[in-house]
């Protein structure tokens, strides 16, 4: 009996772990549920239940297991690690991994940083912002005050999300910084198109993934889910607009 019950745990812990590691790296919370809820089946356990909201998860079985909570404080965004979640899963539903090891793999998985490096993430931004520009119409003149500021915003975002915490400020402050940037390009004659400059800087600041999971957890009846990352997205659009607004208005 203690062993049968020692081996229930061991599958609420992986389902735990998965969904955390989901959860954590951007997937919707329907997906999260589902793929909690198959390995589980997957191990024998036909009966369990999930529920999860963007900070926290609680998932129970019929029976004797236990309810169990993780809470989740942060949140970002890397689709590979919600891959590889997903790959785990399809091969414990067939067979190929045991307990143990489908344990071991979502330990070291929670563990990895499979980001790319923070130059390269600043790179991207820059060539983003400079084809944004280009993408709203603005001219090639444009683009390279865009990819000076928007490389520089996301930066700033970067390296304030570290020092404090809340995103609210960060995401203010670095578009901000772009507000200042763009002005300061169309003043020395570096740049021509102010709007067309703010706007394609600041794109890579735009919550895009947060809007699209809010809108198909609501579509999935995932309610409680899909309006606090709807608020969220929220949260994030205002920082960006009051941090423009500001700066034009000193301007």
């Amino acid at each position: 009996m203690k062993k049968m019950l020692d081996q229930t745990n061991e599958i609420v812990e992986i389902c735990l772990l998965a969904g955390k590691i989901m959860l954590q790296n951007g997937a919707e919370t329907y997906r999260v549920e589902d793929t909690m809820m198959r390995i589980a089946a997957s191990f024998g356990i036909q009966a369990s239940h999930s529920y999860v909201t963007p900070t926290g998860i609680i998932f129970s079985i019929d029976g004797t297991g236990p309810t169990k909570l993780i809470r989740i404080v942060e949140r970002s965004t890397d689709l590979q690690k919600v891959t590889i979640v997903n790959s785990i899963s399809r091969k414990i539903s067939s067979g190929e991994l045991s307990l143990e090891e489908a344990h071991r793999q979502l330990k070291e998985l929670d563990t990895k940083n499979l980001a790319y490096p923070l130059w390269l993430q600043v790179a991207a931004a820059a060539i983003a912002s400079g084809c944004f520009v280009i993408m709203f119409q603005g001219g090639w003149g444009d683009f390279l005050p865009a990819f000076i500021s928007g490389g520089l915003g996301f930066y700033c975002l970067v390296y304030v999300h570290r020092l404090v915490k809340i995103k609210f400020f960060a995401e203010f402050l670095a578009s901000f910084i772009i507000g200042i940037m763009s002005i300061l390009f169309v003043m020395i004659g570096f740049g021509h198109e102010l709007d067309k400059i703010v706007i394609g800087s600041v794109m890579p600041l735009v919550p895009g993934l947060l809007i699209t999971n809010a809108v198909r957890d609501l579509m999935a009846g995932h309610l409680v889910a899909g309006l606090s990352k709807g608020a969220e997205a929220f949260l994030t659009a205002f920082a960006i607009g009051s941090g423009i607004a500001i700066i034009f208005a000193i301007y």
